[in-house]
């Protein structure tokens, strides 16, 4: 699909059909394990992609139609039968809730693709392409998540990094928003990503663009490893060798900035 909504549920497909060949072959203890995200077990994390993937289903089916609008109550009561589920069970119908989302997105036709508009927790619809992309920013860190508690040296999948930078240089670029704290900085800072067209930007907000502004530092590393930066997914434990930030903010400055989620 040639789509920007097409592409971003293209990495979807991508990011579940990897997930569900991993989570078959994981141990009882490897679930229950840690992950990358500091406070959740693995099956935590999984059950955390299930349960979205199921009250973002829903309300995906509410905007094109296809049933009524969750009530109040819908998502709490997902959370607590999600949460007061067994480990392996969390991994199994993770992978089974997640498809389902998947496929129902892989459904729209594409030439929809530009007019449909979808509900979600902002004040206004978001294009289509959006909505895929909110989804999509959720599974990429959190299967990083999965994957980095088996092995530090875990990576983003570059497909989905490079449809992110994308997003966040548009219509997804509030995320980075909540996420940032520019005031962590000791100073503003424009931070070229090296061999890309991205740059960091850091002053009375945080954000992520392709403007041809003045830089002031260079950071050095694949762009999804810049992408785990923005997501506080790139502790020192979990940086590539070669990775570094140059000039006047700091590879550590910047993790103050984006602590992640």
């Amino acid at each position: 699909m040639s789509t920007l909504a097409g592409r971003t549920i293209a990495a979807l497909r991508s990011e579940h059909d990897s997930l569900a060949s991993l989570v078959p072959t994981l141990s009882a203890g490897q679930l229950t394990g840690p992950s990358g995200a500091s406070e959740w077990t693995v099956a935590d994390v999984l059950s955390h992609l299930g349960s979205g993937a199921e009250i973002t289903l829903a309300g995906f089916r509410a905007a094109v139609g296809a049933a009524q609008a969750p009530g109040p109550d819908f998502n709490q009561g997902v959370w607590d039968r999600w949460n007061a589920t067994a480990p392996q069970d969390q991994a199994t119908g993770a992978i089974t809730s997640d498809e389902a989302l998947v496929a129902a997105l892989e459904a729209v036709p594409e030439e929809d693709h530009e007019d449909l508009r979808v509900r979600t927790f902002l004040p206004d619809p978001v294009p289509f392409a959006a909505f895929a992309a909110l989804r999509l920013s959720e599974v990429a860190q959190h299967t990083w998540d999965v994957r980095a508690g088996l092995d530090p040296a875990a990576t983003v999948a570059p497909d989905s990094a490079a449809v992110l930078a994308e997003h966040l240089t548009g219509g997804l670029g509030f995320l980075l928003g909540f996420i940032g704290k520019p005031k962590e900085a000791p100073e503003p800072a424009v931070v070229e990503i090296a061999g890309t067209p991205y740059r960091i930007v850091v002053d009375e907000s945080a954000r992520l663009t392709t403007e041809d502004l003045p830089v002031t530092a260079t950071f050095t590393g694949s762009l999804e490893a810049a992408l785990r930066l923005l997501y506080g997914r790139l502790s020192p434990a979990h940086t590539p060798a070669g990775v570094e930030v140059t000039g006047n903010i700091t590879l550590d400055d910047l993790r103050r900035v984006f602590p992640g989620f």
